[in-house]
């Protein structure tokens, strides 16, 4: 990856003292860690370089559901789900002490969306009519429920930590070192740092997640269309039942997830605040976030209504089309990977597996 002429045109075009890296992945949540990991295991021996302003696994990774279900609304997410799906299998297998929680599923939707459901989850997600529904959940007339197979929630954060720790033994993954500027230059990327370093990338990665306007990337995102929405969940103070499934409300783009090691459930609705600041987050839920989420779920649980008193608020990118972006920018070395509409999670792996199929390198 990266030939030795190239390297040394680079090192000629910044400085003797500035440092050279063929990869580096700007942000490491579970979007930039996975990218990383896949580069690692594609070109053995690369110099990759891992940057987060934050802690590995901070931002929308820390806060996230996690929550992974086996559908897509389109052929393209669907290709993607999975995707996903056999390399999350596979993680699990392979290292079983990951906070990778299998959990039943439940889909409540009305009937006539039967035929929409059978298209967008997985033939293996045997999507098959029931009746069962978590204690307190019920089902309103006129609606249909449905169960799956296939499903799991993870500790987004705990995931990735575990990605960077194995990856340090193949990368540098380098924290709170925040970018200040990103320049694609005819022989690399020239990198500015918080830190007062200058490097050149042979190619880079951006897998920023909600912060997308910042300065050192802004130009580059532009084009994109792309945007940042608030996202608030409930906890609801009421502990699961061993065996609890989710349940999702489709209609709603809404779900309820059980928690059991956190003791409570958590209630997932659709916000519509745009384009909120994420250096600049909310202070907490609003009575308005209170109010929204409740009305939602005393659809389907009233009594669980009554029982949200707490919850998480962050802030996610969003593509506008429901798929994510993952698009070489600008000449080609710089290969954005993000806005997956709340999706990250769950489609993080095939995300990053386009990202490093984008990375064209250089033969010796």
């Amino acid at each position: 990856m990266g030939t030795t002429r190239t390297r040394a045109r680079a090192r000629e075009s910044v400085g003797a003292s500035a440092r050279v890296v063929d990869v580096a992945v700007l942000g490491a949540g579970i979007v930039g860690c996975l990218t990383a990991r896949e580069i690692t295991r594609r070109r053995p021996g690369a110099s990759v370089l891992l940057l987060d302003r934050d802690l590995v696994g901070g931002g929308a990774s820390l806060r996230s559901a996690g929550l992974h279900t086996p559908r897509g609304a389109t052929p393209a997410v669907r290709e993607m789900t999975r995707f996903s799906q056999r390399f999350y299998t596979e993680l699990h297998r392979d290292h079983p002490a990951l906070p990778l929680h299998p959990v039943g599923m439940r889909v409540v939707a009305a009937p006539s969306d039967e035929p929409r459901l059978r298209s967008d989850y997985l033939a293996e997600a045997g999507l098959a009519g029931t009746g069962e529904l978590p204690g307190g959940v019920r089902l309103p007339d006129g609606l249909s429920a449905w169960a799956v197979r296939g499903s799991h929630y993870a500790d987004v954060a705990g995931v990735a930590r575990a990605l960077a720790a194995e990856l340090r033994t193949v990368a540098e993954v380098r924290e709170a070192v925040r970018v200040e500027a990103v320049a694609d230059g005819c022989d690399g990327v020239a990198l500015r740092l918080g830190t007062g370093e200058e490097l050149t990338a042979g190619r880079v990665v951006l897998a920023p997640g909600p912060w997308l306007t910042a300065a050192a990337w802004r130009p580059l995102l532009a084009p994109l269309g792309a945007r940042v929405k608030k996202v608030a969940a409930l906890h609801v103070n009421r502990r699961p039942e061993p065996g609890d499934p989710a349940v999702v409300f489709e209609r709603e783009d809404a779900f309820l997830l059980p928690l059991p090691e956190r003791g409570h459930w958590l209630f997932s609705y659709t916000c519509q605040e745009w384009d909120p600041d994420p250096d600049r987050p909310p202070d907490g839920l609003t009575g308005h976030d209170l109010h929204e989420a409740r009305e939602v779920l005393r659809r389907y649980a009233p009594a669980m209504a009554d029982d949200c008193t707490s919850g998480r608020v962050f802030c996610d990118a969003y593509s506008g089309t429901g798929e994510p972006v993952v698009r070489a920018l600008g000449g080609g070395r710089v290969v954005f990977a993000g806005a997956a509409n709340g999706s990250g999670y769950r489609l993080a792996p095939a995300i990053a597996a386009r990202a490093a199929d984008l990375m064209e390198f250089e033969r010796s």
